[in-house]
């Protein structure tokens, strides 16, 4: 009879930098030098900014090394982070992911209302991209939006596709949600 293995945990680094390569190495080499692998990571650029999430496991002694190496390795390489350990995400096997896809003039308050809406139709967020940009024909700031969320089970679809086509007609969004579907490399 084999011994189970030890129970993997797990710590969140986020980390902002001007530096996305770089950042990105010392992380993972980081990583690999304290034991631990790299599960998810997610990187975007702000400005001159980038900020960096990258999700670690290992065993508790791995990710002690990890947590112990990263203020040296900041001050090394100037850059900021905050971590935290976590759980791993409960398995939902019942739930449905869709996407909802969302393009629109751009208003301050549209994130905070899409957000509202999949909250009182108890959606979860999994995924949230938002970028604004010059509508070229008019010089107005546009925004577009993709969220990836997670439908509980037993929500009837149709309802609640045309609960947030109704929600996006209210606002003047112009949206679409559909089930998710892998990227095909």
């Amino acid at each position: 009879m084999s011994t189970p293995p030890a129970r993997e945990q797990f710590l969140v680094i986020s980390v902002l930098g001007s530096a996305p390569m770089e950042l990105t190495n010392v992380l993972c080499r980081a990583s690999q030098e304290s034991r631990c692998s790299v599960v998810s990571t997610r990187l975007t650029r702000h400005g001159e900014v980038c900020a960096l999430v990258v999700q670690v496991a290992g065993s508790w002694d791995g990710l002690a090394r990890m947590e112990t190496s990263l203020p040296t390795l900041a001050k090394r390489h100037d850059f900021t982070y905050n971590l935290t350990r976590s759980l791993p995400l409960e398995n939902r096997p019942q739930a449905l992911p869709y996407v909802a896809y969302v393009s629109a003039a751009y208003r301050p308050d549209i994130l905070s209302e899409l957000c509202q809406f999949f909250i009182d139709h108890r959606v979860e967020l999994e995924n949230l991209t938002c970028d604004t940009y010059q509508a070229p024909q008019t010089g107005g700031t546009m925004l577009n939006a993709t969220l990836t969320v997670t439908l509980p089970a037993g929500t009837q679809i149709s309802w609640l596709r045309d609960q947030f086509l109704d929600f996006a007609d209210a606002l003047n969004l112009d949206a679409l949600i559909e089930p998710w579907r892998p990227q095909n490399p």
